[in-house]
């Protein structure tokens, strides 16, 4: 899996002009399956980011999780996170899950996120989304579950 985690004071997404899901304070999660995830990856992918130390304490500094915070999550869906450009212009997606896999494994974290106490939104799955967010900070961290970055 990969995600493009970013801290937000606000954030929603819009599918066809009419808001699907939004967030107050929180985190924004681009969130892309890859073609050799398994549903063993979910799990621990959804706690490392809910307990990201990305939100600032009162010194200031970042030492506080969305758990901490009692932050939202949004989650969207984003194969194109595994788009291989090396190549040429045109982006190869062949390292993305296909889309019931990829559906299977996004809706397995937005429950596993839940699960730890986090109240998510979503977008939806393989919809043109329209996705608005105030980045706080800004404060964006690239992740990928098997730890290439």
């Amino acid at each position: 899996m990969r995600a493009v985690v970013q801290r937000v004071t606000r954030a929603r997404v819009s599918v066809e002009e009419k808001i699907c899901g939004e967030i107050a304070a929180g985190l924004v999660v681009l969130l892309a399956v890859g073609a050799n995830d398994s549903a063993e990856i979910v799990g621990p992918f959804a706690e490392k980011i809910v307990n990201l130390r990305i939100f600032n304490d009162e010194q200031g500094k970042m030492n506080r999780s969305l758990l901490d915070t009692g932050g939202a999550m949004l989650a969207i869906s984003q194969f194109t996170l595994y788009g291989d450009a090396r190549g040429g212009r045109r982006p190869s997606f062949i390292q993305a899950a296909p889309a019931n896999r990829g559906r299977e494994l996004y809706e397995a974290f937005v429950k596993a996120v839940e699960s730890l106490g986090v109240r998510a939104a979503c977008g939806v799955f393989q919809a043109h989304m329209a996705v608005e967010l105030v980045n706080d900070g800004p404060v964006t961290i690239l992740l990928d579950s098997e730890k290439l970055f």
